[in-house]
């Protein structure tokens, strides 16, 4: 299409679809791949027939099959990790695996994002401030950027041979840059985003050959410029904007240009974009606010994303709509989509059967908010009064929900009124260290694991048994017990300090207290991608939160009761249940996060009271929930900090107090990481070679630190040396009398087979290291 033309762009449409299947259709297709079980061929084909029935899907609800309504937004494993195999930005550890014509074939693919051998894979970590992950592309001088593969352009065709013209979306080249790393051949101090003159050829050409193909629009998603957390002068960001769209726009045969900026406003950034010759911006007004006139929006349109991506709530439609048309101030041209990709919400609030009819009133899947964006636009073009019934519903909805029994509990409440300063204060960390050395006995380097221990398939079966009445209580008791005991016994072999009982009891970190705790319910089918084959199914906080009964008191003492090491108590904090559950939106997240803290503190000392000498309170997504802009951070760290404190300040100095953190930016919250005053943080650190330990030891940690030397997110066994090298750096940068020796995460997904032998090659890292610290010491 020459730039001088634009295509009408549909009235309604979505930034994205979830794309594991229904049931989880793509996730099973992969995992038989790596496992081999099918071939390439069949993957691809399992993977353009799930393509195809998104596409009558969406068609079917309302979207547009011939108007670019229906964007083409599927992955095998993640978007980012799309982006760099297109752009062939391939590692040189993984040059072998692009072929003499520089494409990269499936197993190529995967092998970038899970490793092989002695190559580490690509970084993961959280995309914004969402629960997804994305894989970390690795750029240096040493990158030649070119058009390497014609995957989206080869499913636009697919989509077209079968009626469909669909929207192409990629990751855009300034967020691309912005969000890679320099690779181990770049310079100290070397930016990715240098290498924008080289990678816009790349686009360039992409965008030709779409074009060419008869794509009318393409999405390049831009979420890049509403962060400003992002390592990069803010001016330098907007500089790399301009100077991108005013280059492909100018091209003289492109596609139409969306550029999509969800998660937050574009503040300076929408001048910038304006001003450009871009086709289509999308404006995030669930997360963002509503832009002031700006010179250029009015030849623009405006994809007003007014339906929640991020959350499951059916919401206020009228108010959406109002955004809608307060928008037309800016641009006669509007059209309605959602905030964000639906890849964050799952498929179909009509799949679940057990949630009732009064809280799934109250909800709108991804299925749904289709079918609202579908509304909002008639909306839009025929006025409010077209879409009367379904604004009222909507609105009936919510004021039903807001009187609804448990929403709001007056005790509770009551509860969280009547805290006083000291309730989130432990005392002098020299003093409880002295309590805890003395208590637990702990040699130097203390090694131990997160928590979970793999979760084979005679486990999952006995729950899911136990679940439908097939096994009795006492039966599905023995059958934990069994599990615990020799998990128990299998680490005592390997020689670890301190322990676990391995969780086999639970489902998932987070749905298992949701589970039973008061304010949540649970899905049946409401799975989303996390990372990869990875799915999770988020649970639903919709009311006032309390704890009912002991939770996980029976489970730890049971396992404490097989041995004179310490086992750790495995709680999940109160950030981390509220950012991977989809939380009430009708009051402030701090709120809940107190009422979750209360719930865990009960749970806590009911732990304690039980012969539990440690309590590992886990909060992966601290970094995660951080805001995006840093008005905001201040007020965030002040309840997500505090909530942590409140759920761990009860107890006495003897009983240490562990957390977890994993895949973040850790230097960015190290800050807020020594305020949550845990004895012990266990931190994810493999696949990034220790490089948090530096941002550690310039910010003068002082407490207990375990930084990671296993990926557990890798298939790879490390060796020896590969684990000892990682602990001598960290012992390097950080006194040893602090460092703990632990995996990066979980062992829930990982088989027993390479479970054992890398946990007996880090016990025999951590002989060596010690040795060799004993040996320094006495020279």
């Amino acid at each position: 299409m020459s730039m001088t033309t634009t295509a009408q762009f549909p009235s309604a449409t979505i930034l994205g679809y979830p794309r594991i299947g229904r049931r989880r259709e793509m996730k099973k297709a992969v995992e038989a791949f790596w496992g081999g079980t099918i071939t390439a061929a069949q993957l691809e084909a399992a993977a353009a027939a799930l393509r195809t029935t998104t596409r009558e899907r969406l068609a079917d609800l309302g979207l547009g099959r011939t108007d670019s309504a229906i964007p083409e937004s599927f992955s095998f494993y993640d978007q980012v990790l799309d982006a760099a195999v297109t752009v062939g930005a391939v590692p040189t550890r993984f040059a072998s695996l692009v072929g003499i014509d520089g494409r990269i074939d499936l197993a190529g693919y995967f092998t970038l994002a899970r490793g092989e051998g002695d190559n580490l894979p690509l970084e993961m970590t959280k995309w914004f401030d969402s629960n997804y992950h994305y894989l970390v592309p690795e750029i240096g001088p040493e990158t030649v950027f070119s058009l390497a593969s014609d995957r989206i352009v080869r499913e636009f065709n697919e989509a077209k041979a079968a009626g469909y013209l669909t929207r192409p979306v990629i990751v855009g080249p300034v967020t691309f840059l912005l969000l890679s790393k320099p690779s181990d051949e770049a310079p100290a101090g070397y930016q990715p985003l240098s290498r924008l003159d080289d990678l816009l050829p790349v686009y360039a050409a992409l965008l030709d050959r779409l074009a060419a193909a008869g794509a009318e629009w393409v999405q390049l998603d831009e979420p890049g410029l509403v962060s400003e957390s992002i390592d990069v002068p803010r001016v330098k960001t907007l500089e790399a904007l301009a100077w991108s769209y005013a280059a492909l726009g100018r091209l003289a045969r492109r596609p139409a240009i969306f550029v999509a900026a969800p998660y937050g406003s574009l503040d300076d950034a929408l001048p910038v974009l304006a001003a450009t010759r871009v086709d289509a911006i999308g404006i995030d007004l669930v997360r963002g606010t509503l832009p002031e006139p700006t010179p250029g929006l009015v030849d623009k349109v405006l994809v007003a994303g007014v339906i929640d991506g991020h959350n499951i709530w059916r919401g206020d439609l009228a108010a959406a709509l109002d955004r809608a048309v307060a928008l037309k101030e800016l641009s006669p041209t509007v059209s309605i989509s959602t905030s964000t990709s639906l890849l964050h919400v799952p498929h179909d609030v009509a799949h679940e059967s057990s949630l009732g009819a009064e809280l799934t009133s109250w909800l709108a899947f991804a299925d749904q908010k289709v079918g609202q964006v579908c509304t909002l636009a008639r909306g839009l073009s025929a006025g409010a009064a077209a879409v009367e019934p379904e604004l009222s519903a909507a609105d009936a909805a919510l004021t039903a929900r807001s009187s609804a029994p448990g929403v709001r509990d007056d005790a509770v409440r009551a509860r969280a009124a009547a805290l006083l300063d000291s309730d989130f204060l432990r005392g002098d960390y020299a003093t409880r260290l002295a309590a805890q050395e003395v208590a637990l006995g702990l040699p130097l380097l203390p090694t131990t694991t997160i928590g979970s221990f793999p979760q084979t398939a005679d486990i999952r079966r006995a729950r899911a048994r136990f679940l439908t009445g097939v096994l009795t209580e006492g039966a599905y008791r023995e059958l934990m017990q069994a599990e615990i005991a020799r998990v128990v016994d299998l680490q005592e072999e390997i020689g670890l300090d301190v322990l676990v009982h391995g969780e086999p009891e639970r489902n998932d970190m987070v749905q298992y207290f949701a589970e039973n705790l008061n304010g949540f319910a649970v899905t049946e089918n409401g799975w989303v991608q996390s990372y990869g084959s990875r799915c999770t199914r988020p649970s639903i906080l919709w009311g006032d939160v309390s704890r009912p009964k002991p939770i996980t008191v029976e489970w730890s003492g049971y396992a404490q009761s097989l041995t004179a090491k310490p086992v750790k108590g495995m709680l999940t904090g109160p950030v981390t249940i509220l950012a991977w559950s989809f939380v009430r939106e009708d009051q402030p997240l701090g709120e809940t996060a107190r009422q979750v803290a209360l719930a865990l503190r009960d749970e806590i000392s009911d732990l304690e009271a039980a012969g539990i000498g440690i309590v590992q309170v886990d909060e992966p997504a601290l970094r995660e929930l951080l805001p995006l802009k840093k008005k905001d951070h201040a007020h965030y760290l002040d309840w997500s900090v505090g909530s942590f404190r409140l759920a761990t300040a009860g107890v006495a100095d003897s009983t240490q107090i562990h957390t977890h953190l994993c895949y973040s930016e850790f230097g960015v919250v190290l800050e807020a990481i020594g305020n949550l005053d845990a004895d012990v943080t266990s931190i994810e650190a493999a696949r990034s070679r220790m490089d948090v330990v530096h941002d550690i030891e310039a910010g003068g940690f002082d407490h207990g630190i375990g930084p990671g030397v296993w990926d557990i997110h890798s298939p790879r066994v490390p060796g020896v040396t590969e684990l000892t090298e990682l602990l001598h750096i960290a012992v390097g940068a950080i006194p040893a009398r602090q460092v703990w020796v632990n995996p990066d995460c979980g062992l829930k997904t990982r088989g027993y087979t390479e479970t054992v032998e890398s946990l007996q090659n880090m016990l025999e890292a951590t002989r060596i290291v010690r040795e060799r610290i004993d040996a320094s010491v006495t020279a």
